[in-house]
């Protein structure tokens, strides 16, 4: 009986201290997320929102991929963008004469560059690939043929690197300029993008590093932008015998068992749910126990999947492993580069349906995909984050006085024996997990709109009801606009409340891979 007692006691004292310091609690049926308003955990923590990813430099010459990047500039405020090919032929940046001198060409690239920085949107700029006049070999990788040769002479390439470092100075300023990255290549470690090896990567990367620090020491480069944190030891080794030429270590992080599809022939699987947590956090402790602690970390390219042709990407399950991945990422890396904003992406070569399984975040025709969403309620998020022990939630607050909260479900569907082409390529009602409870202590009495916001099954959901019309090879436009409407983010919830003794408390029905985005707007 004293035992009991005793055991009893100290729950009690357990609940308490819970209670205290803004713990979740649940019930069969019922979690509870509390945080009080006057209990500011710090600042948000933001790496989502400095960099994303796009296919490659030609295509942000369209007006279509103009067009949804500022839609997500304006949603999602991406402060830099990486995209590859900058250097390849269809940017007809390196040619040589009939006596093999180099002729430089920037008329491409200003007229993307110039776009970028109009809409406020800096580069990220991947230095790659090979010009095929200037590659050692004509190995390419992807329809759009990407060099990923050698140099045929590390002179030349210095001097193009130089010259196109000074280029964007003069037009740009150096002011400007030295708010930039520039990337040595592109996941050097696989066959299919580098033709060299391990010490041709790191030579080339020396050669790089210095022509651009020839035109300014202060401007940042770094790499190795592998696949899978590969080579960071042998990076971290090798770049300390030249650190004065390392500015930054990036590499990329995918949430599959296969890394590599160039075409999205393969079928792939998802590692364990928080596979790319663990290996960032593994990344972390490398980079900061090396002589280059104190140096930015970049994953310039993640996902829940690499194949171009995952439906995953498509789904609302995408949003809440988006969720949790950066939830559970934070404080660990300066930017994760969601790879990537569009579909329209054609290393595979030019999509056919109108969900094929891209990575965007948007579709071929505008339509808002839920990991949009994700981003979008990321970004409405108040500065100030609430004391808040949940671990799939954020509770903050703004200087006006208005509370946001971001709260999901995230249980990752796909089975170990069920490839994400077969499981994600057909209708997933999500199953009731019960009630959950949003409480808010210390709030300024007075009058608020609530507004709440949904992605789940159903809802800002454009995947499944694409499903539901058949799966057409090529939707009309009553479809396209169908869609639409479909994912406009509209609240499912809009009404006036009154706070009066300073609390406040609701209920949501959460289901499977639901995310609520909750508002409370001082008026």
């Amino acid at each position: 009986m004293k035992r009991i007692k005793v055991y009893s006691l100290i729950f009690l004292l357990w609940c308490c201290t819970a209670n205290l310091y803004g713990a979740v609690t649940a019930t069969d049926s019922l979690r509870i997320i509390r945080a009080d308003f006057n209990k500011v955990k710090g600042g948000r923590n933001k790496a989502y929102q400095e960099c994303v990813g796009a296919g490659r430099a030609a295509e942000g010459l369209r007006a279509q991929w103009q067009q949804q990047l500022a839609i997500a500039k304006k949603a999602i405020c991406f402060k830099y963008i990486r995209f590859h090919g900058l250097l390849s032929d269809d940017m007809h940046v390196y040619t040589e004469d009939s006596q093999g001198n180099p002729v430089y060409n920037w008329q491409y690239v200003d007229h993307l560059y110039d776009f970028l920085l109009s809409i406020k949107v800096r580069p990220f700029v991947e230095l790659g690939f090979m010009p095929p006049a200037l590659a050692e070999n004509d190995k390419t990788v992807f329809w759009w043929k990407g060099s990923i040769s050698t140099p045929k002479s590390y002179e030349k390439w210095a001097a193009l690197i130089t010259a196109l470092v000074k280029h964007f100075e003069e037009r740009y300023g150096r002011q400007e300029v030295q708010q930039w990255y520039f990337e040595v290549w592109n996941e050097p470690n696989l066959k299919q993008f580098f033709s060299g090896s391990i010490d041709d990567y790191f030579k080339l990367y020396q050669v790089t590093a210095k022509a651009v620090k020839a035109v300014s020491a202060s401007y940042r480069v770094g790499g190795p932008a592998t696949s899978g944190s590969t080579w960071i030891k042998e990076a971290l080794e090798r770049f300390e015998k030249y650190p004065q030429l390392v500015d930054f270590i990036s590499t990329h992080a995918y949430g599959t068992k296969s890394v590599f599809d160039e075409y999205g022939k393969r079928t792939t699987q998802m590692r364990e749910p928080d596979g790319i947590p663990i290996a960032i956090r593994k990344l972390n402790s490398d980079v900061r126990s090396s002589a280059f602690k104190n140096t930015e970390i970049h994953i310039t390219e993640w996902n829940s999947s690499p194949n171009p042709k995952d439906p995953l990407h498509d789904t609302y399950q995408n949003a809440t492993f988006l969720l949790n991945t950066l939830k559970k990422t934070e404080g660990l890396v300066n930017s994760m580069s969601y790879w990537t904003f569009t579909d329209i992406f054609e290393e595979a070569g030019p999509p056919v349906t109108s969900f094929h399984g891209g990575f965007g975040l948007i579709n071929l025709q505008g339509i808002l995909k839920p990991s949009f969403y994700a981003y979008k309620f990321l970004n409405e998020l108040g500065d100030k984050e609430l004391v808040n022990a949940d671990a799939s939630s954020w509770v903050c607050k703004d200087g006006a006085g208005n509370l946001q909260a971001l709260l999901w479900d995230y249980k990752l569907l796909s089975p170990d024996s069920s490839y994400n082409q077969r499981f994600y390529s057909k209708i997933l009602p999500s199953k009731s997990i019960g009630k959950i409870k949003l409480s808010i202590g210390s709030m300024p009495n007075g009058r608020y709109l609530l507004q709440v916001y949904r992605v789940g099954y159903h809802q800002n959901d454009p995947y499944t009801a694409y499903l539901e019309m058949g799966a057409p090879g090529n939707i009309s436009l009553s479809q396209e606009q169908q869609l639409k409407k479909v994912a406009d983010g509209s609240p499912v919830l809009q009404k006036d409340i009154v706070i009066k003794n300073g609390t406040w408390q609701d209920d949501f029905d959460m289901r499977q891979n639901d995310v609520y985005f909750i508002k409370l707007i001082n008026k």
